[in-house]
C-alpha cells in the first residue's frame, strides 16, 4: 500500500492489525523490539469544591508513542514536569493509564498489553519489568538490612530461599561493586552512591528484560554520578540490559543512551539516534536544550538560546503545537494545527511542521 514516499505495511500481530511505516526499501525487522508504547495517556483529575467535583485534568502524558529494542538504552529527556517519570511509572502500571497501549514481549515471546492487565496478572511481569527509583534513600526500607532489601524480590517470586538467597545477594552486591561483607548493614550506613548501587542490585535480582531508570543519578554528587553511570554502562555490556533511562540532563543521557526521546508538556517532540539528535536536532525545543549543555570541547562555541515565557501547564496546554508560544520559528499554522510525530528519516521522528526546512544548531555546529 503506497502513501507518498513511504510504504505502509500491515501485519496481523498481538491480537490486531498494526500499521508501520518506513521509507521505500528501508523496512527493518521488528523481531528485536521488546516494548512498544502506542498513544499512551495519563490524566490526573483536578478536584474542587466541597463535593470534590472533577473540574479538569492534568494531562501529564498525552499521546506518547515509541518503541524500545532488545539490549538498547532509550534516553527519555526533558524539563522537570514534562511527564518523563509519569511515563515510566505508567508503563510499569504503578499508575493505571487513562488510555493507550503498552505492548511488552515476555520471556516466552508472547506479546501482552500491560495497560489491560489487572494486578494479579501483573505480578508475574514484575519479574521482567523493574524500576530504579530517583531517590536512593527513600526507595529503600530503613528497617531492613541490605540482605533483606536485595533478597526480598527473590523470596516473593519464589526464585530462591534459605542459603540460596544469601548466595545470590552476595553475587549481586559484587556485580554492582559492593562488598558482600556489608549485607547485614542498614541503608543509613551507606553513602548516596552506595545506596543507589543497592537499589540497582535489587532491580537486577530477578534478571529483568526491561529496566526503567528514573533519574538514577540526579540526587548524587557529580563524581558519584560518573561512577554510577560507568557501572550502568558496564552492566549494560555484560548483562545485555534493555533500559529506559529517564533524565533531564542531556550530557548524562548522551553518555549511556543509544537513542533519545525528547519530551515537552506530556508529548514526545523528537526521537532518534543519540548522536544524530545531538548533532543535528530537528525540533526547536531540542535545539534549546542542547544549547544549555556546556560542550566538552572548549573550542566549540554554542549560541545559548533563552526560551521566552514559562512552560505551559499540562492542565491547560496551548492549542496547536504545545511548543509554539515559546518557539522563535513558529508560524500561524503552528498555533492551530497540532503536528504528528512523523518519521522524516529512517528511525528519526519529529513533531514539527517546519522540521524539514529548518537548519538548527547542534553539538559541533557553530552558533
Amino acid at each position: 500500500m503506497e502513501s507518498g514516499e513511504h510504504t505502509i505495511y500491515e501485519q496481523e500481530s498481538r491480537g490486531g492489525t498494526f500499521r508501520f511505516s518506513w521509507k521505500e526499501g528501508e523496512m527493518e525487522s521488528k523481531n528485536d523490539i521488546i516494548l512498544e508504547v502506542k498513544d499512551l495517556k495519563m490524566y490526573f483529575p483536578i478536584h474542587r469544591g466541597l463535593l470534590r467535583r472533577v473540574v479538569g485534568y492534568i494531562k501529564a502524558v498525552d499521546g506518547v508513542s515509541f518503541f524500545v529494542r532488545k539490549e538498547e538504552v532509550l534516553g527519555l529527556v526533558g524539563e522537570s514536569g514534562c511527564g518523563k517519570t509519569t511515563t515510566g511509572r505508567t508503563i510499569l502500571r504503578l499508575y493505571d493509564p487513562t488510555g493507550g497501549e503498552i505492548w511488552f514481549r515476555k520471556q516466552d515471546g508472547e506479546w501482552v498489553d500491560v495497560a489491560k492487565l489487572d494486578q494479579k496478572e501483573m505480578k508475574p511481569l514484575r519479574r521482567e519489568m523493574r524500576m530504579v527509583f530517583q531517590d536512593p534513600f527513600s526507595s529503600l526500607n530503613p528497617r531492613l538490612t541490605v540482605k533483606d532489601i536485595i533478597g526480598e524480590p527473590l523470596i516473593i517470586h519464589g526464585v530462591a530461599k534459605g542459603k540460596e538467597v544469601e548466595e545470590r545477594v552476595a553475587e549481586l552486591m559484587r556485580a554492582v561493586g559492593l562488598d558482600p561483607a556489608y549485607m547485614r548493614r542498614y541503608p543509613h550506613e551507606f553513602s548516596g552512591g552506595q545506596r543507589q548501587r543497592i537499589g540497582l542490585a535489587r532491580t537486577l535480582s530477578l534478571n529483568p528484560r526491561l529496566i526503567i531508570a528514573d533519574e538514577p543519578v540526579s540526587a548524587l554528587d557529580v563524581s558519584i554520578q560518573a561512577q554510577v553511570l560507568n557501572l550502568l554502562e558496564e552492566l549494560k555490556e555484560k548483562l545485555g540490559l534493555t533500559m529506559i533511562f529517564i533524565a533531564h540532563d542531556l550530557s548524562v543521557v548522551e553518555h549511556i543512551s543509544d537513542r533519545i526521546a525528547v519530551m515537552y508538556v506530556g508529548k514526545i517532540v523528537e526521537l532518534g539516534d543519540t548522536e544524530e539528535v545531538l548533532r543535528h536536532p530537528l525540533h526547536p525545543y531540542t535545539e534549546a536544550l542542547i544549547s544549555a549543555v556546556p560542550p566538552a570541547d572548549p573550542d566549540i562555541r554554542l549560541k545559548r538560546i533563552i526560551l521566552p515565557g514559562d512552560v505551559p501547564s499540562p492542565a491547560n496546554p496551548p492549542s496547536g503545537c504545545v511548543f509554539h508560544p515559546r518557539c522563535r520559528y513558529a508560524i500561524d499554522r503552528c498555533g492551530v494545527e497540532e503536528p504528528d510525530l512523523a518519521e522524516v528519516e529512517p528511525d528519526r521522528f519529529v513533531s514539527c511542521h517546519r522540521a524539514e526546512e529548518l537548519s538548527l544548531q547542534g553539538i559541533g555546529i557553530g552558533g
